[in-house]
């Protein structure tokens, strides 16, 4: 299979995290959803909300794709909110869809983030990469982006972090390269 795809998760579908996105992908050798797209609700404990669009798109993606690719923007210096709850929904995946679940096991989480400025902080990453490791999936590692001073254009320093990222990606031995 080894298929990729990026998992856009910002409260608006052609901002600053689409451009970074497209950046990244100006290829277009990765496949993208976008979750402002999507009806996803908020975790229950008693799972009201299994047939809103979560587990379907679960289905989807762990059966098409090893790499899945999180892509938010820094929003008070953590990630979006779009992005936390579909992190919450995992947790149907822990309870009541178990074989499900465990079919995360063995593929790849990665992260890019972005803000006006190169200030994320130091631990923006740990969910990511704790998430990951509680699941059973690998942690390929992330990137951050920024923008120029007029806020139109990704930085150029942050298109050399990106250039690397993709590099990172693409690369099939991915534990040597990051730890290189």
């Amino acid at each position: 299979m080894n298929k990729t795809i990026i998992i856009q998760a910002s409260s608006k579908s052609t901002g600053n995290t689409n451009k970074v996105i497209n950046y990244l992908n100006n290829n277009k050798s990765f496949d993208f959803v976008d979750l402002k797209k999507k009806n996803i609700g908020v975790f229950e404990y008693d799972f009201t909300n299994a047939d809103d669009d979560f587990i379907p798109l679960m289905e989807d993606l762990i059966n098409k794709y090893d790499t899945l690719i999180f892509a938010t923007p820094v929003y008070w210096y953590s990630m979006s909110a779009t992005l936390k709850i579909f992190f919450d929904r995992l947790s149907d995946l822990l309870h009541y869809k178990k074989d499900l679940g465990r079919q995360l096991r063995g593929k790849n989480m990665a992260m890019i983030s972005n803000s006006g400025a190169n200030d994320r902080r130091n631990g923006f990453e740990m969910p990511f990469i704790e998430s990951a490791k509680y699941l059973g999936m690998n942690y390929l590692g992330s990137t951050h982006a920024w923008f120029t001073e007029d806020g139109n254009d990704i930085h150029p320093d942050a298109k050399v972090k990106i250039n690397e990222f993709r590099n990172i990606l693409a690369t099939k031995n991915f534990k040597d390269v990051l730890t290189r």
